[in-house]
């Protein structure tokens, strides 16, 4: 007789993005330090330029002098002067550069970017050749360049990039380099006044560097056709969030009618990060026609009815998880008992449907379309819940491709009911919805990923180990553990014999096989695969946004407890390479 773990589909994972995705080194000290820190040095520096209009070309002295009052602002520490002024002239530039088209522009990257042990490429007077072996990011940056019509070199030095500047084929230039080199081959750009973009490296030790490598995607795809380039994502996002106050969920929704009314408005107004109600706004904005009017009431409308169906479905998974908190705060059921939850839940479902139901502007036929997909993704979420619910009535250990179904279904339908809807009511979902299916699929897994890995981070009590739910990062730590290790892992899957497992160790058990590492892995195949399901689309403006919107949430996104060990990893491992290098070299002296 099979089990419902029998029942659960393997899920085929799409091939791994390069090992320099992975790769974790801590930055030089003279540039922040995190993904967050420089996140928000760039979005400073955006603001800045749209405040202030600095004029390119611009000496270095002269950058600098704005970077010194950009740094204040943010009130970050002088040493991030280079990198703030490399980062500002990118920023100046970027409207000139979205005008150049891609078939006049150079991407310049250096050979550092490579696996250098493992890297099969040969070298010419040009530069480094690329075989095409995956197992870093210049093959997919060259790959993608080469398509949209670059012309693509992999090599150091400025005279064989000032030589084809002469020629006058080259108008722009988007470049990946280091901090030094940029310093040194600035006035040479300068002097020739040619619109250049410079993603600096995060280390200059010319072997093995890095790269945020979503500011290398958004500079290479930058075009005046994607009108959405100059949306602030952060400030829509800061709209999207109003509407989740009382007053702000009265306006749109009515004044509440009865206590039970009360009760599940205050769950939609709890906290909350809006990204599927951002996603719809975002969708719309992307693919609306009559581009750079106010925000239509009736979207607002449409995106509390995507939260409505969200925040109805965490009541529900609550109860049926046994899960006591959220937001730091008790669950519905544990605050207001169970059948009181459960009909609020049912409510915020038929609000949902009532919010689409009553928006005007729309045709019948987009009403029809837009509950099509919600009844649709609703759907496709019970089944995933269902089938989670019926393996916890019997758990047994899950292959992490089952446990990654589970997430398909579970996660990855409420994003594209968000998406969908969204570009649903702007009249395009017809020329979007099989990209937008692809898209959301993989934005789920990821997104759940993450999550997963969270749940197990350093901030997790030991509880949570007893109301484990399936978890990829503990089915990847099964699959490669060994003897005892195993038996641990065992027991945890089928929820026996806890009191004695705490949960730093299956952090530490799951990080010394790798499976922490394996995880990250997946998590940034699935957010690559993502951006490659855009490659397709042939609307620029939802095409650019869905690439920012991708960055945005996963830049927001902080996997707490893992990140750390991995470069305390990584650093051992740099030292120990330190190490062999030097004894080589005295070794060849003698």
């Amino acid at each position: 007789m099979s089990s419902p773990a029998d029942a659960i589909q393997t899920l085929k994972v799409p091939k791994p993005v390069p090992l320099t995705t992975t790769r974790f080194r801590p930055p030089k000290k003279n540039i922040p330090q995190t993904k967050a820190e420089r996140d928000r040095v760039l979005q400073g520096i955006r603001d800045y330029v749209e405040e202030e209009n600095p004029v390119p070309p611009m000496p270095i002295d002269e950058l600098e002098v704005h970077a010194r009052v950009i740094l204040e602002k943010l009130d970050l520490d002088e040493i991030y002067l280079h990198y703030t002024a490399v980062c500002l002239n990118n920023e100046m530039w970027r409207e000139t550069l979205a005008e150049i088209p891609y078939e006049r522009r150079l991407l310049l990257m250096p050979k550092c970017l490579r696996v250098e042990d493992k890297c099969p490429a040969p070298f010419d007077e040009f530069g480094l050749l690329c075989k095409q072996c995956g197992l870093c990011s210049i093959q997919d940056f060259q790959n993608e360049a080469e398509r949209l019509g670059y012309a693509v070199l992999v090599a150091e030095g400025s005279a064989i990039v000032m030589s084809l500047i002469q020629t006058g084929q080259i108008e722009a230039i988007v470049g990946i380099s280091c901090l030094p080199v940029l310093e040194r081959t600035f006035p040479y750009v300068e002097a020739a006044a040619i619109p250049s973009i410079a993603v600096p490296l995060l280390q200059d030790d010319c072997i093995n560097t890095t790269v945020d490598i979503d500011w290398v995607w958004e500079y290479i795809h930058l075009t005046s056709e994607d009108q959405t380039r100059r949306l602030n994502l952060n400030a829509l996002h800061d709209d999207v969030r109003e509407w989740f106050t009382a007053e702000g969920i009265e306006s749109i929704m009515g004044p509440p009618e009865g206590e039970q009314e009360r009760i599940a408005r205050e769950w939609l107004g709890r906290d909350g990060k809006r990204w599927r109600p951002f996603l719809t706004v975002a969708a719309f904005q992307a693919l609306r026609e009559d581009r750079g009017e106010p925000i239509p009431e009736d979207i607002q409308k449409i995106a509390l009815a995507v939260e409505c169906f969200h925040k109805a479905s965490l009541i529900h998974d609550d109860i049926e998880d046994e899960d006591h908190g959220r937001y730091d705060q008790p669950t519905l059921h544990m605050e207001h008992g169970v059948p009181v939850a459960l009909n609020a839940g049912d409510l915020l479902i038929g609000e949902g449907y009532r919010l689409i139901g009553e928006a005007e502007g729309i045709t019948d036929a987009q009403k029809t379309e837009m509950l099509l997909v919600a009844s649709r993704g609703q759907r496709e979420l019970c089944r995933g819940q269902g089938a989670e619910l019926l393996w916890a009535n019997n758990p047994q250990p899950l292959k992490s491709k089952q446990v990654l179904e589970i997430f398909r279904q579970k996660t990855a339908p409420a994003f594209e009911v968000a998406l969908k809807l969204g570009a649903s009511f702007a009249g395009k979902l017809d020329e979007v919805a099989d990209v937008l299916a692809d898209y959301s699929e993989n934005l789920g897994i990821a997104y759940q990923i993450r999550d997963d890995m969270d749940d197990l981070g350093e901030d997790a009590g030991d509880n949570e180990l007893e109301q484990m739910r399936p978890s990829v990062l503990l089915a990847l730590a099964r699959e490669r553990a060994k003897g005892d290790d195993k038996a641990v892992l065992e027991s945890l899957w089928s929820h026996e014999d806890l009191e004695d497992i705490a949960i730093h160790k299956i952090r530490r058990l799951a990080h010394e096989v790798g499976a922490d590492e394996k995880c990250l892995l997946l998590l940034e195949t699935y957010k690559e695969q993502s951006i490659r399901s855009l490659q397709d689309l042939k609307n620029e403006n939802l095409k650019g946004l869905l690439r920012r919107v991708m960055g945005k949430i996963f830049n927001d996104l902080e996997i707490k407890g893992w990140c750390r060990e991995f470069e305390v990893k990584n650093g051992v491992r740099e030292e120990d390479e330190a190490q062999r290098a030097q004894e080589a070299m005295m070794a060849g002296a003698k």
